[in-house]
């Protein structure tokens, strides 16, 4: 059978997309556009020639279950956090039909008007608070050992040797360990919540009430810190330090009027940010190396420098994790100038 005819190849999954959404609908001349695609295997179309603009949502059998998504949704939307409205589905052939929320991310809309920040932001403090109080349900995976070393081992065969050419010696080797020890070891003593793992501006829509949250389904039980640090550490948009602080203080502050974990304390809850955040931005500089080199999605390859400028901006705070800010300075610093000359 040839690709063209196969039922699992790209152009007969687009003939099944569209010929659900026009019998789903009741549109027969209906088409769809590209909306989004996201970095697993889940793609967004939108409506034309519908009576409104609606959303079709393709995770195909075998290779994204659409079902713990739905399960997710579930279980946020009762618990009163503002995801798209389901209006369709069948999840055995992978398609769900969904509102359209708009064009724009709030990451996009900040970055046409970063004044709006302060007003959105304190609204994504009422999503995320809402979803930190549902308690997880009996199953949830837990952010703990396993995924921290596993996340710890992405940055060093991905970003470093992958990505850079560099191969440390057992000085470098013993002081990366270190570092990663430590954050592993503050993340594991966080209070647990319910957590998105991408709570960030890319993933909320700006409409009302909201912001909607998407990419939900991967949710764990996880560090109290994380998913704040994540909406202010975006891979697509960056502010300064300070207005960072007096975010996270905002949240920390509204978080301990709604009886969520986190310390009582505010240095605390900021220094447990900063290393949760690191530990991220490890994280995700071989994420983002793994997805160019392994599935070919180089579009992220630029934002590796946004990450490395967190990092500046908060190593010096952390004398703790010197080793990390020497490997940064001795070996990662040139090796990216020895890649962009």
């Amino acid at each position: 059978m040839n690709e063209a005819s196969s039922p699992s190849s790209p152009h007969a999954r687009a003939d099944q997309r569209l010929s659900w959404a026009r019998i789903t609908l009741n549109a027969p001349a209906l088409s769809l556009q590209r909306a989004s695609v996201d970095a697993g295997q889940r793609s967004y179309w939108r409506t034309q020639g519908a009576a409104e603009s609606l959303i079709v949502m393709d995770s195909p059998p075998g290779l994204e279950d659409v079902r713990p998504w739905l399960s997710w949704h579930a279980l946020l939307e009762d618990g009163g956090v503002r995801v798209p409205r389901i209006l369709a589905r069948d999840a055995d052939a992978g398609f769900l039909l969904l509102e359209d929320l708009g064009q724009p991310t709030l990451a996009q809309l900040l970055s046409r008007d970063p004044a709006q920040a302060d007003a959105w932001f304190d609204a994504a403090f009422d999503q995320l608070l809402a979803l930190q109080a549902i308690a997880p349900p009996e199953g949830t995976g837990v952010f703990g050992e396993a995924l921290l070393q596993r996340d710890a081992g992405l940055f060093e065969e991905w970003f470093l040797r992958r990505h850079l050419g560099i191969e440390l010696d057992c000085d470098a080797s013993d002081g990366l360990e270190l570092v990663q020890r430590r954050l592993m070891d503050n993340a594991l003593g966080q209070h647990k919540v319910l957590t998105h793992r991408d709570f960030m501006p890319r993933n909320l829509m700006p409409v009302l009430p909201g912001p909607a949250v998407l990419d939900f389904q991967d949710c764990v039980r996880g560090p109290v810190a994380y998913d704040a640090v994540s909406l202010f550490k975006d891979a697509f948009l960056s502010w300064p330090l300070e207005r960072v602080d007096g975010w996270l203080l905002r949240y920390h502050a509204r978080a301990l009027q709604a009886g969520v974990p986190v310390p009582a304390s505010a240095q605390t809850f900021l220094r447990d940010a900063d290393w949760m955040g690191i530990q991220r931005h490890l994280k995700i500089l071989g994420i983002f190396c793994r997805l160019h080199y392994r599935d070919g999605k180089s579009q992220y390859l630029p934002d590796l420098p946004r990450f490395i400028a967190y990092l500046d901006q908060v190593l010096p705070r952390h004398p703790q994790l010197q080793p990390l800010q020497q490997l940064l300075d001795q070996r990662i610093r040139p090796a990216l100038a020895a890649r962009s000359a």
